[in-house]
């Protein structure tokens, strides 16, 4: 899996859950909705505060800083003060492990 950074297994990021992997100097969050995973750069786009710890409800996580929220599918912004999207990075699973990796 080269240029890809380990996540984790499944056991270890279950529905509901997310986890933080990092390639070089970029956070990524990984969530897992319902079984299916989605990773965005955390770091939200109004203020540079990280977005993983924030309320995932449905596929929308918010910013506990100042509320903006982000579709963590797209990356596009749901709720102002961001205007924004946050970048959506690549997941798949390989050889027991989920992956990300950022691909700017």
């Amino acid at each position: 899996m080269n240029g890809w950074v380990k996540v984790g297994t499944r056991s270890e990021l279950l529905p509901g859950e997310f986890k933080v992997a990092w390639d070089g100097d970029t956070a990524i969050a990984v969530y897992n909705i319902d079984g299916d995973l989605y990773a965005i750069e955390d770091v939200c786009t109004h203020d540079g505060g990280e977005l993983a710890g924030g309320p995932l409800v449905g596929f929308e996580v918010e910013c506990l800083r100042h509320g903006a929220r982000f579709d963590v599918r797209t990356g596009e912004v749901t709720c102002p003060p961001a205007y924004e999207p946050v970048t959506v990075f690549p997941v798949q699973e390989a050889e027991g492990f989920i992956w990300t990796r950022d691909d700017r």
